[in-house]
C-alpha cells in the first residue's frame, strides 16, 4: 500500500488506517484473521481509543497480535468518559496507562486527544505530555474533533508539534470540501462549520484522518447501497467499471485524491470490505470523476 507523510513525525504511514472501533464484537479467531488480514494488505496502522467497547477493542487487540512490535503502528486517543471529557493531566496519564496495559506494548506510536474538552487546561496538558514523552510511552500526539483555535490554544502550551486531527469527512459529509467553494455566498453551503479545520492543517503540516469516511450527516448510516443515495450510487456503479474496483474503493479514492494527503480511517471489520479499502489506495480519481462524485452526492457549485 502507498504512504503518506504523518504530520512533522517523519513517518510514512499507510494511506488508509483501519479503525478498531468494533473490534469488541470479534471472537478471538476472527479478530486475529482481521488482523493478520490487514496485515497482508500492508494496513499495519491501527486506531484506537480508550473508550472503544469500554476498552475491549484493545484489549482484543492485544490478545491477537503477537508480531513484532516495530511492524505495526499503534494510535490510541483519550478524553472522553461518562457523561463528560476530561483532558485533566490525571485522566491522561491513567487513560495512556490503560491502554498500553490492554494493548499489550510498552509505547503508542501516537497519543489523540478526542472530543474537545470544554474545561481543558493547556498548561495540565502540556506537563501530561511531557511526561509521556519523556519516560517513552507515547512518540508523537494529535487531536481529534478539533478546531484550529482549540489546536492552537493547545500548541500554545504543549511543546511537542500536534501531528494529526480526525473529523468526519467522505461524500456523505464533505462540508469541509464545499464551504471551499461557496466562498463570498450567501447560502447553507457556504457555512464553515470546523473554522478551516481543512485549510488549517494544510498550512501547518497537521495530517487530516477522516472517520466514518461512508457515513452521511453525523453517522446517520452508510451511503453506500442507500435509495436515498441513487445518483450517487449510480455514478459508483459507473466508475467502477471505468476503473475495476467497487463503490467502497472508489468512494474511499474520492478522500485520497484530495492533495491534502488525508489517511481515512475505515473501521470496517468485514474482511472483502477491508480488501476494497486497500484497493482504494491503488486509484488515482481524475479531476472530472472527482467532481462528478462530488456533485451527484449533493454539493453544488456556485
Amino acid at each position: 500500500m502507498r504512504t503518506v507523510p504523518l504530520g512533522k513525525t517523519g513517518l510514512e504511514v499507510p494511506a488508509v488506517a483501519v479503525g478498531c472501533m468494533r473490534m469488541n464484537r470479534l471472537q478471538a479467531a476472527e479478530a486475529e484473521r482481521f488482523v493478520g488480514t490487514a496485515l497482508e494488505l500492508g494496513m499495519y496502522f491501527f486506531d484506537h481509543a480508550a473508550i472503544y467497547g469500554g476498552g475491549e477493542c484493545e484489549r482484543n487487540f492485544g490478545q491477537v497480535y503477537t508480531g513484532p512490535r516495530e511492524n505495526i503502528v499503534l494510535q490510541s486517543k483519550c478524553g472522553i468518559r461518562k457523561g463528560r471529557y476530561d483532558f485533566s493531566k490525571e485522566h491522561i496519564l491513567a487513560s495512556v496507562d490503560g491502554s498500553l496495559a490492554r494493548l499489550r506494548t510498552d509505547y503508542l506510536d501516537i497519543l489523540l486527544l478526542h472530543r474537545p474538552d470544554v474545561l481543558v487546561e493547556p498548561e495540565e496538558v502540556a506537563e501530561a505530555f511531557d511526561l509521556l514523552k519523556m519516560s517513552g510511552k507515547v512518540r508523537h500526539f494529535g487531536v481529534s474533533n478539533h478546531s484550529p483555535m482549540q489546536i492552537q490554544l493547545l500548541q500554545r502550551y504543549v511543546r511537542q508539534p500536534l501531528v494529526a486531527n480526525q473529523l468526519q469527512f467522505g461524500l456523505g459529509h464533505a462540508y469541509m470540501a464545499a464551504q471551499g467553494t461557496h466562498v463570498n455566498m450567501a447560502d447553507d453551503a457556504a457555512a464553515v462549520r470546523d473554522g478551516g479545520a481543512l485549510d488549517f492543517c494544510r498550512l501547518h503540516d497537521i495530517t487530516m484522518q477522516p472517520w466514518s469516511p461512508f457515513q452521511y450527516g453525523m453517522i446517520r448510516g452508510p451511503f453506500i447501497g442507500d435509495k436515498r443515495f441513487k445518483d450517487l450510487n449510480a455514478k459508483l456503479e459507473e466508475l467502477s467499471r471505468a476503473y475495476g474496483a467497487d463503490s467502497t474503493a472508489l468512494a474511499l479514492a474520492w478522500i485520497l485524491r484530495h492533495p491534502a494527503k488525508m489517511q481515512p480511517v475505515v473501521g470496517t471489520m468485514n474482511l472483502t470490505r477491508l480488501a476494497s479499502c486497500a484497493k482504494a489506495a491503488e486509484i488515482v480519481l481524475s479531476r472530472e470523476d472527482w467532481y462528478a462524485l462530488f456533485l451527484t452526492a449533493g454539493n453544488t457549485l456556485p
